[in-house]
């Protein structure tokens, strides 16, 4: 009788071909990975993400604020409050510019009439010196002393930072001189002082 050729079952021949797999497996590297020879650098390129907290604001007193008192032909000054610019973008060039403007219209007292309105042209503003800063750079103030003070009847530069990386925050608390006119009425006025940054 001639040899009768028997097919072997197909779990025997789906094992072989895993173990076969394994022992190839167990020989080459892991995929993407790195060989090198015996004493030389093998390099690994490794990469991490540094992100920017928050971005540019600018913090103001609330309102209102009264800078005080005084009679017709006479200065009436004082300080606003703290003004702070915080600059959490961590840019490579972190400048900024921080202005100021008053609202149209000046200020005013009762209906708003001719006589009872102080313009924006007597409304002088002075930033004076950082009383608080952070981070590298050079923070230049926009009027330094009384002697700079501008009037807000344009916008005016407040505070500005023109050199520097990373972040980084200035606080300055300015003075308000209204020169008051002559003919100004008594009362209690008001106006509203814009500050912005960019």
């Amino acid at each position: 009788m001639g040899k009768r050729s028997v097919a072997a079952p197909a779990a025997a021949v789906a094992g072989l071909a895993l173990v076969a797999a394994l022992m190839v497996a167990s020989t080459t590297s892991p995929a993407g990975a790195a060989e090198c020879p015996e004493s030389t650098t093998c390099p690994t390129t490794m990469t991490f993400t540094v992100n920017a907290p928050d971005g540019l604001t600018i913090t103001v007193p609330d309102g209102p604020v009264s800078t005080g008192s005084g009679v017709p032909g006479d200065p009436i000054s004082g300080q606003l409050g703290a003004v702070t610019v915080s600059d959490e973008r961590a840019a490579l060039t972190a400048t900024w510019v921080a202005t100021v403007s008053a609202a149209a219209g000046g200020f005013t007292t009762g209906g708003g009439t001719a006589p009872e309105t102080i313009p924006n042209s007597d409304v002088l503003y002075w930033s004076g010196a950082a009383t608080a800063t952070t981070g590298t750079g050079t923070f230049v103030p926009g009027q330094e002393d009384a002697g700079d003070a501008e009037s807000l009847d344009e916008t005016r530069t407040a505070f500005s930072k023109t050199t520097g990386s990373g972040n980084n925050s200035a606080t300055w608390n300015p003075t308000l001189v209204v020169n008051v006119p002559d003919a100004a009425v008594a009362g209690t006025y008001t106006g509203t002082v814009n500050h912005s940054v960019a």
